[in-house]
């Protein structure tokens, strides 16, 4: 083998996930088909989760130290903000971070850990065989062939890599798009009437402006179709009445309503994530969330199947996990842009405005606004127990509780994470605690006590698995049964010692 994982794209997925396999001590190498990093940033912030799967690798202070946070969010443009604050969690906020200054973080981290970042190497196609993978690959020295044991397409959503593994992509074709651009003059006096509109309008770094709007006249004008300084200032005429003084565009866009989900997130030796398994409009931000969270499930359960002690069908649970998520988020941003649309055809003008206004009050509801919230930062995202005898906690998301761990500087839970392991949580204060002989190096055992937390009431121990989420616990009393439900766990998730 060329190497154990070829990851194809070098966008923020594909940069977390040749991380998290890196930190495992798997060999990565990533192909990307551009020459360089994309100077422009599609996507521009990091959601709760997204924090914590940083924090939970230490690198969350590099992330804080470059970005702006905001307390809250929205759902469709509504004016009631979404209460990020409200959520148990120690990063409930946006992070307000460009794209490139994310993947530029990330990219740094990957070449820490020898990840081998190749650019300017477009993939030209895949054939895979009962033992690994073959990636035809053209590049400035001409064509050349790389084998691996497995490959992964975080490639976007026209992926070659989904392609040529025949992975269907069903879903919707656009019928609505918007535009996007970046430019270094505006009048800032006048972008408050065009956010009163609807329209987004924020500062970016080096004095660049970012308008993102939809035009009633020019939302069904296809995304292909190239953006002018010309259409966009005509937009904003119709919008609120002025152009904003727009000029000197960095970067003109188009975007599209079109909502796919990969059939399959693994065929074989190839697996897909990000735009590559799941592509939607861009509503409240989720996409580039919602990649860095496939990712960061992914490397640790491909890393136990390449390292060898993976159980059985752990690397299946990938798609089992994350395949409702994706089709989670498709379904609340179709939701997000239906509200949008509806409101600007001026046959479904007024009810729907009515719409909006009652969805706009609901989530003025306390427990509406925190249930919503939790699905858009990804916070309320949780996975199915294996069986209905599982803990309440199996599945979900470990908070981030203070602990107080003798002999160890970690002073709560994601600090125990920062190398990719298991975390085996004893709370019950049992003497000779481990996690099995031959799993010390992916399993770390810690006895601890730790403050009062309502998810945490009577449990005896927890097995926290490496992207943070609940794989066991157990609120048994007797020491011996709960041995014997801990080792069970242990070779359920991971693997035999």
């Amino acid at each position: 083998m060329d190497t154990d994982v070829i990851v194809v794209g070098a966008g923020p997925t594909g940069l977390m996930l040749a991380c998290e396999l890196a930190l495992a001590g798997v060999r990565t190498r990533i192909v990307e088909r551009r020459d360089a990093p994309q100077p422009d940033s599609r996507a521009l912030t990091l959601h709760p989760r997204s924090v914590e799967l940083m924090d939970q690798r230490g690198l969350a202070d590099r992330f804080l130290a470059l970005g702006r946070t905001v307390p809250g969010w929205h759902f469709a443009g509504l004016d009631t903000r979404l209460d990020f604050g409200a959520l148990d969690s120690r990063h409930g906020y946006t992070l307000f971070l460009a794209q490139a200054r994310t993947e530029a973080l990330l990219e740094e981290r990957a070449r820490e850990l020898g990840v081998e970042i190749h650019r300017g190497r477009e993939v030209t196609g895949l054939r895979q065989d009962p033992d690994g993978v073959e990636v035809g690959v053209r590049g400035p020295d001409g064509p050349e062939t790389v084998r691996a044991s497995y490959a992964v397409g975080c490639d976007g959503g026209r992926s070659i890599v989904r392609q040529e593994a025949g992975i269907a992509f069903p879903g919707t074709d656009e019928t609505l798009t918007g535009i996007l651009g970046d430019f270094a003059s505006a009048d800032p006096g006048s972008l408050g009437r065009l956010r009163a509109e609807g329209a987004l309008a924020v500062p970016l770094e080096g004095g660049l402006t970012r308008f993102v709007l939809i035009d009633p006249v020019r939302m069904r004008t296809p995304a292909a179709e190239p953006v002018t300084i010309e259409e966009f200032r005509e937009s904003l005429i119709r919008i609120c009445g002025s152009d904003c003084g727009v000029d000197r565009p960095r970067w003109l866009s188009r975007f599209g309503n079109a909502t796919r989900l990969a059939e399959r997130y693994r065929s074989g030796r190839v697996l897909l994530a990000g735009d590559a398994a799941h592509i939607h409009f861009p509503a409240a931000g989720q996409g580039l969330n919602t990649g860095l969270q496939d990712a960061m499930n992914l490397g640790w359960k491909l890393a136990a199947e390449i390292l060898g002690w993976a159980p059985p069908g752990l690397l299946d649970t990938y798609h089992e996990e994350r395949h409702p998520v994706g089709a989670a988020v498709t379904e609340n941003t179709e939701v997000q842009t239906l509200l949008a649309e509806l409101a600007l055809v001026p046959s479904y003008r007024r009810p729907a405005t009515a719409l909006r206004r009652l969805i706009d009050e609901l989530l003025g509801i306390e427990e509406v606004n925190r249930r919503i919230a939790g699905r858009v930062s990804a916070l309320a995202v949780g996975y199915p127990a294996a069986g209905p005898d599982a803990d309440p906690l199996v599945g979900t998301r470990m908070p981030d509780v203070p602990l107080s761990i003798a002999g160890s500087a970690a002073s709560r839970v994601y600090e125990l994470l920062h190398e990719g392991r298991f975390v085996l949580l004893n709370l019950a204060g049992e003497q000779g605690f481990d996690a099995g002989e031959g799993r010390a190096g992916r399993v770390r055992a810690v006895t601890s006590s730790t403050t009062g937390h309502a998810g945490l009431d009577a449990v005896a121990e927890v097995l926290v698995r490496p992207d943070g989420h609940v794989a066991w616990a157990t609120r048994t009393t007797a020491a011996a049964a709960r041995r014997t439900e801990r080792y069970a766990a242990l070779a359920a998730w991971a693997g035999t010692s």
